[in-house]
């Protein structure tokens, strides 16, 4: 335990804070990236930086998969669980919705690799604070337990399979149509010819006040977009959250809207920043893509 290694595949927006969480937590850290120079900074702190996500792999208590999507998760992973240690365990905290985290399950199963199913909540600065909040499914190991102590401020163990991955698409579904509803209220108090501050006052300290409602507003009114959460990333989870939900028998039809909304908000040119910046896609002049 004292020794631990841990291999994290895939160093962007999530994996990088992680990895450094792990090395400020004394751990031993591997690191890969499909981009190589956006893993190379962590060599500094202390990583060792693999040209190939086995050679990271090897020799790992714990392999870390951060990565876009379930299919990136999938090609990667399946040329690493043959040079994973006997005894490691996979950690999958990527966002992948429903049908592709029981797809990586089953695929960890034919190997007899111990699967634990760990998105997290939060963006960037929860993960740059080692504040996240791990929703976590699958056999429970110290190993993880060390591991999700030193990237997040609480765990939430909620089942034996897959069920994490669910719960996450059911927070996804909120905050996304959060941020939605956000940007349309300020392009709507912009129409009007209101000062869209007026729309944050007068929701201020009431009961349909929100914290983040502030933030996405604030940065919004100011045309602020750096990426904590890419656009394009919301885009893929709004998709999932859609296709999970009426697979499973709902009728999500804000999910469907928020979907278009963010699919536009890309379309517009502006999926590499913030997801706030689905903004545009309500503007009365969103056609211009300005």
């Amino acid at each position: 335990m004292d020794n631990l290694t841990v291999a994290v595949l895939g160093t962007g927006i999530m994996g990088e804070p992680i990895a450094r969480n792990l090395l400020r937590a004394g751990l031993g850290v591997r690191v890969w990236n499909r981009t190589r120079a956006k893993a190379e900074p962590l060599a500094d702190a202390g990583a060792v930086v693999c040209g190939e996500a086995a050679e990271a792999a090897d020799g790992a208590d714990v392999v870390v998969t951060m990565l876009h999507d379930g299919d990136a998760v999938e090609q990667v992973i399946a040329g690493v669980l043959p040079a994973m240690e006997e005894d490691a365990v996979w950690v999958q905290m990527s966002t992948v919705g429903a049908e592709a985290a029981d797809r990586l399950a089953e695929l960890a199963r034919s190997r007899d690799v111990p699967y634990v199913d760990s998105p997290v909540l939060g963006t960037r600065k929860p993960a740059e604070d080692g504040a996240l909040v791990v929703l976590a499914s699958g056999p429970r190991d110290e190993r993880v337990d060390r591991i999700f102590e030193a990237i997040g401020s609480r765990t939430m163990w909620i089942g034996e399979g897959t069920e994490a991955s669910r719960l996450k698409l059911v927070a996804n579904s909120w905050v996304l149509a959060l941020t939605s509803a956000v940007g349309e209220a300020v392009a709507l108090a912009e129409a009007f010819g209101l000062d869209p501050r007026l729309f944050l006052q007068a929701i201020e300290g009431g009961l349909m006040d929100t914290p983040y409602a502030h933030l996405k507003g604030e940065a919004i009114i100011r045309r602020e977009f750096p990426a904590s959460f890419p656009a394009s990333g919301a885009a893929k989870d709004a998709s999932l959250v859609a296709a999970a939900g009426r697979a499973a028998g709902a009728n999500p039809r804000i999910a469907d809207g928020v979907r278009e909304q963010f699919r536009r908000t890309v379309e517009l040119g502006h999926g590499e920043e913030d997801m706030a910046a689905v903004y545009y896609a309500a503007r009365r002049n969103s056609g211009t893509g300005e």
